[in-house]
C-alpha cells in the first residue's frame, strides 16, 4: 500500500528521490538496461547537480558506473546514430573527463558530436529529430543536442558549435511558436506530410507540457554555458522570460501543477503531469536564479513544488514513489496526449523533480 510522505527540505526530497531509483537499480540496469539513451542521461544529470549541491561523492560513483558499462577503455560506445537522443547523456562525460583525466570520455564525446556533421536536417539546417520523423524538428531536441553542443565547445574550443546551437533554438521559435498563448508546439514538420501537420505552419497541434519542458531547460542551460559577452543570451533571456509569463498563466491554481496539454487545463478528459511541472519549476527557479525572471516568479516555483512533493508517495519498503510521469510521446492530436498511460518512477520525470529541486534548494538552503 502507498501512502503520502513527509515533509523535506528540498535538498532532501531530491536525495530521496534519487535513492529510490539507485536502491532498485544498478547503474547498467537503469531501464532501458544498458542503453546509452537520455532517459538514463536526464536522471544521472539530475545526480549530477545533485552531487554538486549535496558534496556527496556517491552519485559520482554511480554515474561513472553507468557510463563505464557502455564506454569502453578506447572510448568505443554502442549509440543511435540516426536521432538527436544518443546525444543527451554525453552531458555526463565532460565532468567523468575533466575528474579522473581518463582519455576514454572524451573520445567517446568526440564520437558523439561527430552526429552533428551526419544528421539529416531541413532545408534551413535544422536537424530531423530521428531518421524517421523525416523533416521533423520537435521541441526535445533542443535540449538533447543543443546543451551537449555548447558544452562540447566550453570544454574543448570548438566554438563554432554555439552558432550551430543557437541555430536550432531560433528555428524552433521561428516555426513552433505561437503568438497568442506564448506557448511552443511539440513538433513542426516542413514536408506537411504528417497527419497532424498543419497544412500552413507544419505545426502539430497542441502545446505538449514535457516537451516546452525540455525547451525552456535548454533555454536556462543556454544562458549559463555561452559566454557572458555573447549578444545571444539577452535574446534567449527575453525569450526565457516570456516562456516563463505564460507559463505562469496557465500554472493550476490548486494543485501548483501543470497540465499533460498545458493550455486546456479545462477540459475534464486533461490531466495534471508531474514531469512537465518538474522541468517548469526548474526553468523557473533557474530563471530567478539569473536574473531573467523577476523575484516575484518564485513564488510560481514554490507553489510548483510544494505541488509536486505533495504528490510523492511511499511504497511498502519506504521508497519514494513519483506518479503521474507521461511514458515518452510522439506528436499527434489532443486525444493521443491525453490518453497516454503514465508510470512512476520513470527516470524522465524523476531525473528532471531532482533538478527542480536543487534548483529551490538554492533558494532555501
Amino acid at each position: 500500500m502507498e501512502h503520502k510522505v513527509q515533509q523535506r527540505t528540498p535538498l532532501e526530497w531530491a536525495a530521496a528521490a534519487a535513492d529510490a531509483v539507485m536502491g532498485e537499480y544498478t547503474p547498467a540496469q537503469l531501464p532501458p538496461a544498458r542503453r546509452w539513451h537520455y532517459h538514463q542521461g536526464v536522471f544521472l544529470c539530475g545526480l549530477e547537480q545533485l552531487g554538486r549541491a549535496a558534496g556527496d561523492s556517491r552519485y559520482d560513483t554511480y554515474i561513472q558506473g553507468y557510463v563505464d558499462e557502455l564506454v569502453d577503455e578506447h572510448g568505443n560506445l554502442y549509440f543511435a546514430r540516426d536521432e538527436l537522443d544518443s546525444i543527451q547523456a554525453g552531458l555526463l562525460l565532460f565532468r567523468l573527463h575533466e575528474r579522473t583525466g581518463e582519455a576514454k570520455y572524451r573520445i567517446a564525446a568526440d564520437k558523439l558530436c561527430g552526429l552533428f556533421g551526419t544528421l539529416n536536417q531541413t532545408s534551413e539546417g535544422g536537424f530531423w529529430h530521428k531518421d524517421k520523423y523525416p523533416y521533423q524538428m520537435w521541441l526535445d531536441g533542443l535540449y538533447m543536442g543543443g546543451v551537449f553542443a555548447l558544452q562540447y565547445a566550453n570544454s574543448y574550443g570548438e566554438g563554432h558549435l554555439r552558432a550551430l546551437a543557437l541555430r536550432q533554438e531560433r528555428l524552433m521559435r521561428a516555426h513552433m511558436k505561437d503568438g497568442r498563448t506564448g506557448l511552443l508546439y511539440h513538433a513542426w514538420d516542413e514536408s506537411r506530410r504528417m497527419p497532424w501537420a498543419d497544412p500552413e505552419t507544419g505545426c502539430s497541434p497542441e502545446f505538449w507540457g514535457r516537451s516546452i519542458g525540455w525547451y525552456a531547460l535548454a533555454l536556462t542551460e543556454f544562458i549559463g554555458l555561452l559566454p557572458p559577452a555573447d549578444p545571444a543570451r539577452e535574446e534567449l533571456a527575453a525569450e526565457l522570460a516570456a516562456l516563463i509569463g505564460a507559463l505562469v498563466r496557465y500554472q493550476d491554481e490548486r494543485s501548483g501543477l501543470w497540465y499533460q496539454v498545458v493550455d486546456k487545463g479545462g477540459e475534464p478528459d486533461n490531466w495534471l503531469e508531474t514531469s512537465c511541472s518538474s522541468l517548469f519549476v526548474y526553468a523557473i527557479a533557474s530563471a530567478v536564479r539569473q536574473g531573467v525572471a523577476g523575484g516575484s516568479y518564485l513564488l510560481a516555483a514554490s507553489k510548483g513544488f510544494d505541488g509536486l512533493a505533495s504528490r510523492m508517495e511511499q511504497d511498502s519498503s519506504g521508497r519514494l514513489r513519483m506518479p503521474g510521469i507521461c511514458i515518452g510521446t510522439s506528436a499527434g492530436d489532443y486525444g493521443n496526449y491525453v490518453t497516454r498511460p503514465t508510470s512512476s518512477n520513470d527516470l524522465h520525470g524523476v531525473g528532471a523533480f531532482i533538478m527542480a529541486a536543487v534548483a529551490m534548494h538554492g533558494f532555501t538552503g
